[in-house]
């Protein structure tokens, strides 16, 4: 029995070890199996890796520059950037034993110009534009600004600029109010990085550049001047500049080489108010003209540049009579001082010419002044609308643009392709006639097609221009219609012409080529075989000149440019009362419908048939003087012309 149940205690072991054997090779198989779908799959056997090992958090540093800060608290600041507000917490940084501690400044930093460091987006640093300095703004250049006292002083190339006033806003040189101390600069490393317009008073003083004789130059080579009252002579450095004491009338000439220029700047002032420096070598319709306020003589590399600084109002008083004649009625003198005020007030804002510091020039470029002699009723009439300005319904300083004489039908800002033309919508194309003041004065709708609109039709316009409407303002001007003709067409001037236009703008001197107008120089024109105006702008003003040669094409656009190219040098204009009169570079007005002459396919000539004298657009000169002859306002009449603004007072606004 014992020996039986050994013998089955080994045969359960042998079975055992059996199952085991074959478990395992199955066990086998199945690896075997996974390891072959897994390599079916594309996929790499799990493998034991090593612990992952953050890296170490690199930091993101970044420097505001120059931007303004508004304010600061115990969480962080608040900063003004590129025209937008910006918030910024407070970061972490290692203090001197190498404890890591909240960020804050070491001293007020709100209302200043600063560098900000930002580590994460949070504030590390803030380096504060301290060093700052005022004076007056005596001229700019993109190289510097010269401030009176500190002389010129670079720009830094990351400078910033901020209205501090009315409202916050980003602002540039181009900005600045020269002749007045209203900005500080700030400074780093002798530049100016920041500028501060920190206010805006009431500017009393113009500056205008006094051009050469004839007005042929913006520079004079050797200026001589004189006052009719003693003057004093002030040149030199400062702090140390040096002034020397004249008597009336005594010349004296600011050559290049003058011993006056010890610096680039030299003043003549009378030693009264009312006494006048007399520019002895300068020509202009009056003859040798004098000056009220003080001279300044600037010599720059090409030329001593000459400007007049004078009161606003005084300045009017030989701005008015140079732009409208001083028979005129006293309406209309008083309707053409605002406008003449208002256009001032608007170039003192923003300067002509900033590498000067002068506003406006004394030219048509500008405004004409001191052209001719002061007169009693056009001084009478700027006394009596002392500081008036026209403001738009929106409260900014309005465009005051004028001209001559309308063809009956004015036009709008748009016809000088500028971008800020179409903004200026109160410089409306309306009819200039008795019943169109009506409708504006007692504020009457207006039913039917807009008149400007319908005069941009060829055949519309055509019978409007070569008709004439009694109810107009201007029905017994000269200018009111006109003709003008070309008995032999020269290709080779008009050729000479579009390429004195494409060189003062390449946009508006186009070429027809592959298809599109495109603007490329024009170097030769063949035989006109085509000449019509293709498009007309409001109030049916010329737009678009096409001239086909042969194969070629040229788009001219703008009035302005077409009244030259279309200008034959040598024609007169005659007018509507029967006068002749010269025109040699420009005609009347872009008011016209044109007939041409053909010979075997080619134009020989052309006649124009038109109306009006200038532009077009805003107060017509000689319609204020009808309206004011038949009793309307000066006040009735900027309101016609300037709609939906309003005439206020800057010095009581």
């Amino acid at each position: 029995m014992e020996q039986e149940n050994k013998e089955w205690s080994r045969s359960q072991r042998m079975q055992l070890k059996a199952w085991i054997c074959v478990l395992g090779f199955g066990l086998i198989i199945v690896l075997l199996g996974a390891k072959l779908v897994s390599l079916l799959a594309g996929q790499e056997p799990d493998e034991v890796l090593p612990p992952v090992q953050e890296e170490p958090h690199i930091p993101v540093v970044g420097t505001l520059v120059n931007v303004w800060i508004l304010e600061e608290g115990e969480e962080g600041i608040v900063l003004f950037r590129d025209g937008q507000r910006e918030s910024y917490p407070y970061g972490q940084i290692m203090d001197g034993n190498g404890v890591t501690v909240a960020y804050r400044p070491e001293r007020t930093v709100r209302e200043q110009v600063a560098d900000v460091t930002l580590t994460d987006g949070a504030v590390t640093d803030i380096q504060v534009k301290a060093e700052k300095i005022n004076g007056r703004i005596l001229s700019a250049t993109q190289d510097g600004i010269e401030v009176e006292g500190y002389g010129r002083i670079p720009l830094a190339e990351d400078y910033k600029g901020y209205r501090l006033y009315d409202r916050l806003e980003m602002c540039t040189a181009a900005d600045l109010p020269f002749g007045y101390d209203f900005a500080d600069f700030c400074l780093e490393d002798g530049e100016i990085c920041g500028i501060l317009l920190v206010k805006e008073l009431v500017m009393e003083h113009i500056r205008v550049l006094v051009k050469a004789s004839d007005y042929s130059s913006l520079l004079h080579t050797g200026p001589v001047l004189t006052s009719d009252t003693p003057f004093t002579v002030v040149y030199g450095t400062y702090p140390d500049r040096k002034t020397e004491s004249h008597q009336a009338w005594e010349e004296i000439t600011f050559g290049y080489d003058s011993p006056y220029f010890e610096e680039d700047r030299v003043w003549v002032i009378p030693d009264v108010l009312t006494g006048k420096v007399i520019l002895k070598n300068v020509n202009r319709v009056q003859g040798v003209p004098s000056y009220r306020g003080q001279m300044e003589l600037i010599r720059t590399e090409e030329g001593i540049a000459v400007v007049n600084e004078v009161l606003l109002e005084e300045y009017l008083y030989s701005v008015v009579p140079s732009e409208m004649p001083s028979v005129y009625p006293m309406e209309a003198l008083k309707a053409q001082a605002v406008c003449a005020r208002t256009y001032a007030y608007g170039r003192m804002l923003h300067a002509g010419y900033p590498q000067y510091g002068a506003h406006v020039d004394d030219s048509t470029s500008y405004q004409v002044y001191n052209n001719v002699l002061e007169d009693e009723s056009t001084t009478t009439a700027v006394k009596e609308t002392y500081g008036q300005l026209l403001y738009t319904a929106e409260g900014a300083l309005a465009e005051t643009f004028y001209y001559s004489t309308s063809c009956g039908m004015g036009s709008e800002a748009t016809v000088w392709k500028t971008a800020v033309a179409p903004t200026l919508t109160y410089l409306q194309s309306k009819p200039l006639s008795r019943t169109a003041m009506e409708q504006t004065l007692t504020q009457a709708s207006v039913t039917g097609p807009d008149p400007g609109e319908a005069l941009q039709e060829e055949e519309v316009f055509a019978a409007f221009i070569t008709g004439e409407n009694p109810d107009d303002f201007e029905y017994y001007e000269g200018w009111y219609r006109w003709s003008y003709q070309v008995e032999e067409l020269d290709p080779g001037h008009i050729l000479t012409v579009l390429q004195k236009r494409y060189a003062a703008n390449s946009d508006l001197i186009l070429t027809w080529k592959d298809g599109a107008y495109v603007s490329e120089p024009i170097q030769k024109l063949g035989d006109i075989t085509d000449l019509y105006v293709e498009k007309r702008g409001s109030g049916g003003v010329a737009d678009e000149l096409v001239i086909e040669a042969g194969k070629q094409k040229i788009k001219v656009i703008t009035e302005h440019n077409i009244r030259y190219v279309l200008n034959n040098g040598s024609s007169v204009v005659d007018r509507k009362d029967g006068s002749q009169i010269a025109s040699p570079n420009l005609l009347p007005s872009g008011f016209f419908v044109m007939e041409i002459k053909k010979e075997k396919g080619k134009v020989t000539g052309y006649t124009l048939r038109g109306g009006g004298f200038g532009h077009g657009v805003g107060m017509s000169q000689n319609g204020a003087r009808q309206m004011a002859q038949e009793g309307y306002s000066a006040m009735d009449i900027l309101l016609f012309f300037y709609q939906g603004c309003t005439v206020e007072n800057v010095y009581t606004r």
